[in-house]
C-alpha cells in the first residue's frame, strides 16, 4: 500500500474508482453530494455574524446555508470544511510521499509570456482564484459538486457545466499563451 503512496502519478481509473466511491459515501451518509464551495459561503456567513448575526439571519443567501430552522439543524463547520481542509493536508502529504513536491513560484510558461514577477503571478492566481469561486457560487455549485457529484447523477446542467468549463479553459489557455506557448511547458 504504501508503495502505492508513493507513486508520483496514480491510474485515472484507481482515482475515478475512488472518486465514485467518495461519493456514495457522501450521498449515503450525508445524504448530500461532494462539493465544496458552500464552505466559504458558510466561513463567510460565520466571520460577519461575530459582528452582525441579525443581518445573517435576514439574509436569503446565507440563511439558505447556515441558519438552522425548526426542521433542520445547519451547522456552521460541517464536513464540507473538514473536506476542504483535508484536501490541502492530503496534497501536501501526497507531495512529501511521491517526492514529486515542486517549489516554484513562477511557472517557466508563465515567464515566458507575462515575466518573472512573483507578485503579478500571485495576484493573478488569486484573482482567477476570485472569479471561479464566484461563478461556482452563481452557479449554485463548484467544479467538484457540479462536474463530480452532478455528472455522475447525469445532470444536464452539470454536463452543460463541464463542457462549458473545459471549453473557456481551452479557449482562455489560447488567448493567453498562443500556439506558441506549447514549447514552453
Amino acid at each position: 500500500m504504501l508503495a502505492l503512496l508513493r507513486k508520483p502519478r496514480w491510474s485515472p481509473y484507481v482515482v475515478g474508482t475512488g472518486i465514485g466511491v467518495l461519493s456514495w459515501a457522501t450521498f449515503y451518509f450525508m445524504s448530500k453530494a461532494l462539493g465544496t464551495s458552500t464552505t466559504m459561503v458558510n466561513c463567510a456567513a460565520g466571520i460577519e455574524g461575530l459582528v452582525a448575526q441579525g443581518h445573517v439571519e435576514a439574509n436569503a443567501y446565507f440563511a439558505k446555508a447556515v441558519v438552522s430552522t425548526a426542521d433542520k439543524a445547519r451547522p456552521l463547520i460541517e464536513w464540507q470544511f473538514a473536506l476542504v481542509a483535508m484536501l490541502a493536508v492530503g496534497a501536501f502529504i501526497a507531495a512529501k510521499l511521491s517526492g514529486s513536491a515542486i517549489r516554484e513560484s513562477v511557472p517557466s510558461l508563465w515567464a515566458w509570456r507575462f515575466g518573472p514577477s512573483k507578485l503579478k503571478r500571485y495576484t493573478f492566481a488569486f484573482i482567477g482564484g476570485i472569479v471561479l469561486l464566484f461563478g461556482a457560487r452563481l452557479a449554485d455549485g463548484c467544479t467538484s459538486g457540479h462536474a463530480i457529484s452532478g455528472g455522475l447523477q447525469l445532470a444536464i446542467s452539470s454536463w452543460t457545466f463541464t463542457i462549458a468549463m473545459f471549453a473557456s479553459g481551452i479557449a482562455t489557455a489560447f488567448l493567453m499563451y498562443g500556439k506558441a506557448g506549447r514549447q514552453h511547458v
